[in-house]
């Protein structure tokens, strides 16, 4: 009987453990579980990590936690055209270029791309046990901060000058790396640098930038605004303080502005070792220790160095933070890490079949080519030499420092493309092998008096120089190691080997001469206008560079890039460039004498504009502004216009000389038309009253011009705004 009980209670203890280590293991899966919401899953994470685990989830370089089955994982990618520095991916044009498309719809469509590229190579690694920096699905892209002046060798990196245009391409970027199911993240994007952070370079760890409310409200926040509003996941804070207090401490941008205002709910990540610069460059706090808590206390969630896991232990033992405040500061981050799959069953995602064969594949391959098409801008057209004739050129040469370079075509930030296209290879594939095609470097960067193919060109039916500047010598701090101003420039001016080379093929050569010039920033194009017969500005134009110019060199498309940044005629027109306030800045605030204005650029046809409806009064703050134009194509070739909507505003005190509201791509055919349709918000029209710390819509007489560029009135209408509400 003793042997009854005994076995019978070894049976009902071994009873009692299996059912708490079954418990136990369903409740230890409520993180794991996709059907359970996000908050939840959070939570229940939360409880089971340690403190010193939770800590070492902190940084970049997250630490795997053994016990709980999570891999290490690094935050640390980039996207900023294409997934960079991760191998073979598709190298779409540089941003800046992007930009100068006007076409929001097509960047969301090259995001998409990106986003499909970037699961693909996170699945390949992962499959190999492989937790690699840049192969995460964590992208800190875009670079939204405004290009305020052209010196900033970072200014390729973003979408120009407009706070409208900038905003505008952001949101479709990040709505196509993210993807379109709520809940669900495709990738996760990142705005930054938060905030105003554009240039100088070599000031940037310790710049104190000081800038009003209203052009802090109305030009450097606006952008960030918008993408928090549709939802971007991240938020990147900057190297720099802002009216003295550093971007990554301070609470007036991450606390006041970005969470209580704004009401952002991802995650804060710094920039690289921003943390560092707060004590040791800014001497803004005393210590590391000090600045760990104050970045915890300030909103930041995500370290990109390892401070905070090497001292934000330390801050708890001084009694500087809570372990609850470590709960706060993670769970943003959690948050962000269930919404993109990663404690889910890797086999359920809707992204688990991407492959090699979605990297670099030939859909991508055409994207690439037609974002580097409607990139390129038509600068000069003299008598309408472009687009060649095939038949007339038998023979063709192709010179200059940029014509066969990778980095023309792939600028900063970038992937690696097994196709890339240069402008000789383009070319050539374009008149095939009945044509002759010669191909010269003929000049470097320096040297003003050697050239090469000068005799060559004068022999041929036509030249192609191309030119320009290289992400070696603009850039980032470090990254553009050639570059005399730490990756900034010090001057507009081409190279004066170029426009030395420029004038002599001129000299020798009476046949056509036609310039491409590869840059990310303004160039000053009148010391080669005079000499060539067009001019195509092409930006960095990614791996289809070469096919792209070909395709409108020869008329396959006609060009209809359009400057998302002012050409300026000298920087002595400039303010200082350490000067943050907009005054005298970009074409809302610059009223002197350019080069070309901004939203320029030539097509291969021409296009006329006619009222369709005129837009109405507004008489409430609900009230949008609502128009439509007739574009017609009155030339002989099919064609896409960039349709410019401009708000000139009442006569008061620091209003915009005029804004850009609203643009549309159009593709018209030759002797067609198209209605164009635009509604602009009343609430776009207020402007940030500094007594009254608020934004205000002002009543008075408002001007509508719509134009091929924001200095092209084709036409104009009168709106009446009658309500301040």
């Amino acid at each position: 009987m003793r042997r009854f009980l005994t076995t019978r209670a070894i049976f009902c203890l071994q009873f009692i453990c299996c059912f708490v280590l079954f418990t136990n293991g369903q409740e230890k899966s409520l993180y794991r579980d996709n059907k359970a919401s996000v908050d939840t899953r959070v939570a229940d994470l939360l409880n089971r990590l340690t403190l010193e685990e939770k800590i070492s989830l902190l940084g970049y370089n997250s630490k795997s936690v053994p016990r709980l089955d999570i891999p290490a994982y690094n935050w640390w990618n980039e996207s900023l055209h294409g997934v960079a520095r991760a191998g073979k991916a598709t190298v779409f044009p540089q941003a800046i270029g992007m930009a100068a498309t006007f076409n929001d719809s097509l960047l969301n469509e090259v995001a998409n791309a990106i986003s499909t590229e970037a699961r693909a190579k996170y699945n390949l690694s992962t499959q190999q046990q492989r937790h690699l920096q840049y192969m995460g699905l964590s992208f800190w892209s875009p670079n939204i901060n405004i290009f305020r002046d052209p010196r900033w060798g970072r200014g390729q990196e973003t979408y120009g000058e407009d706070p409208f245009l900038t905003a505008s391409m952001g949101t479709a970027y990040i709505k196509g790396l993210q993807g379109s199911d709520p809940g669900l993240l495709k990738t996760s994007a990142t705005a930054k640098h938060f905030a105003v952070h554009s240039g100088p370079e070599a000031t940037r760890h310790t710049a104190i930038v000081i800038v009003d409310e209203k052009d802090l409200r109305e030009t450097y926040l606006y952008a960030f605004k918008k993408l928090v509003d549709a939802n971007v996941e991240s938020v990147m804070c900057a190297y720099n303080r802002v009216n003295d207090q550093p971007c990554c401490t301070g609470n007036a941008l991450l606390k006041d502005i970005l969470r209580n205002e704004w009401k952002f709910k991802g995650h804060v990540v710094t920039d690289c070792w921003a943390l560092s610069d707060v004590y040791s460059m800014h001497k803004a706090l005393p210590s590391a220790i000090e600045t760990a808590a104050a970045a915890i206390k300030a909103g930041v969630n995500l370290d990109c160095s390892n401070l905070l896991q090497d001292d934000v232990m330390k801050a708890i033992k001084q009694n500087l933070l809570t372990a609850k405040e470590i709960d706060s500061a993670l769970a943003p981050v959690l948050r962000t890490q269930m919404k993109l799959g990663f404690y889910n069953d890797p086999a359920s995602s809707r992204y688990a079949g991407f492959g090699e064969d979605s990297v670099a594949n030939e859909y991508h391959k055409m994207l690439a080519r037609k974002a580097a098409q409607q990139s390129m801008v038509l600068l000069k057209n003299d008598k309408n030499i472009l687009p060649l004739d095939k038949s007339k050129y038998g023979a063709i040469a192709v010179v200059g420092p940029n014509a066969a370079s990778l980095d023309a075509l792939v600028a900063n930030y970038h992937g690696v493309s097994d196709k890339a296209v240069n402008f000789v290879e383009g070319i050539t594939a374009a008149v095939g092998a009945g044509t002759r095609v010669e191909y010269d470097l003929g000049c470097d960067f320096s040297d003003t008096a050697h050239f090469g193919g000068v005799w060559m060109a004068g022999n041929a039916d036509v030249t192609i120089a191309v030119v320009g500047l290289s992400p070696v010598y603009e850039g980032e701090e470090g990254d553009a190691f050639l570059s005399q101003s730490g990756g900034d420039r010090n001057s507009l001016n081409l190279p004066a080997s170029q426009i030395a080379y420029i004038k002599a093929l001129r000299k020798a050569n009476k046949q056509p001469l036609i310039a491409v010039v590869c840059a990310g920033s303004d160039v000053d194009i009148s010391s080669i206008e005079p000499y060539v017969d067009a001019i195509v500005y092409a930006w960095y134009p990614g791996e289809q560079g070469g096919n792209a110019f070909a395709d409108i060199l020869f008329g396959k498309v006609s060009p209809s890039g359009r400057l998302p940044l002012t050409f300026y005629q000298s920087l002595n027109d400039l303010p200082q460039y350490s000067d943050y306030n907009m005054k005298g800045r970009t074409y809302r605030y610059f009223d002197g004498q350019i080069q070309y204005a901004f939203g320029f650029g030539l097509s291969y046809t021409s296009f006329a504009y006619t009222w369709d409806r005129r837009p109405a009064t507004v008489t409430s703050l609900k009230d949008s502004i609502t128009f439509s134009v007739v574009v017609k194509n009155e030339g002989k070739m099919d064609g896409d216009e960039v349709v410019q909507a401009y708000i000139k505003y009442p006569n008061m005190e620091r209003m915009p000389l005029k804004e850009l509201k609203g643009f549309k791509r159009v593709f018209v055919t030759s002797g067609g038309q198209k209605t164009v349709e635009f509604k602009i918000p009343a609430s776009e029209l207020q402007k940030w009253d500094l007594k009254e710390h608020r934004w205000k819509l002002y009543a008075g007489q408002y001007t509508i011009i719509v134009g091929g560029s924001s200095t092209d009135v084709k036409l104009k209408s009168q709106v009446e705004v009658k309500s301040k509400k």
